[in-house]
């Protein structure tokens, strides 16, 4: 866990770094200002290995319906800060407190063509959590091993049209829960992490 906290930005930054996807998005975001936005991206420490904590989404909600996705949602005016709102969205979305929610560091702020810029919380999840979803807003809860997810082999880059345009998404392939399909902004979150680690001494 501490060589995930080093490859982190840390948790007093004021703010997440710049987007570091908008080169790939060049045409493709709203002309409106991006809505900021924060998820957590929680780190179960089991005893067989370090697992990530998922959610998949209802589909009737507005925006990423269906999708795999961590939990999390808009920063609101009495959050302080996108650590805050991680934490709060999570509570609401999956029933685990804060007290359960270690936060490590932050990762690079993404954008979405939905225009929402996320500020990614990681953060240390206390094994012994129980999920309890909200199920206005997520079917299901489930965990991922790490180690799966960091594994260069396991993502692949599918095409994909947006508005007219062709773009390539990353996916996970070979996924251990078949039928739960981790693409777009959640698989390009772990990359991130992925390359910020591979960038450690």
């Amino acid at each position: 866990m501490e060589r995930i906290r080093a490859a982190l930005h840390p948790l007093d930054q004021v703010q997440c770094a710049p987007c570091w996807n908008l080169a790939e998005l060049e045409g493709l975001l709203p002309s409106t200002d991006p809505v900021a936005a924060a998820v957590l991206v929680g780190l179960v420490p089991r005893p067989d290995g370090l697992r990530v904590l998922l959610t998949r989404r209802t589909d009737a909600l507005r925006h990423h319906a269906g999708q795999v996705s961590f939990p999390g949602g808009r920063i609101e005016p009495g959050d302080a800060g996108a650590v805050a709102a991680a934490v709060r969205e999570t509570g609401e979305e999956i029933g685990i407190a804060a007290a359960q929610i270690t936060p490590l560091g932050l990762l690079d702020a993404i954008a979405t063509v939905t225009g929402f810029r996320v500020c990614p919380v990681v953060a240390a999840v206390a094994v012994d959590y129980v999920a309890r979803p909200d199920a206005r807003e997520v079917d299901e809860v489930f965990e991922v091993p790490f180690d799966h997810l960091m594994a260069p082999a396991n993502l692949q880059y599918v095409s994909m049209q947006w508005r007219g345009t062709t773009r390539a998404v990353p996916e996970f392939v070979d996924h251990v829960h078949p039928g739960q399909r981790i693409w777009g902004v959640s698989a390009s979150i772990l990359l991130n992490l992925r390359q910020r680690l591979e960038a450690l001494p």
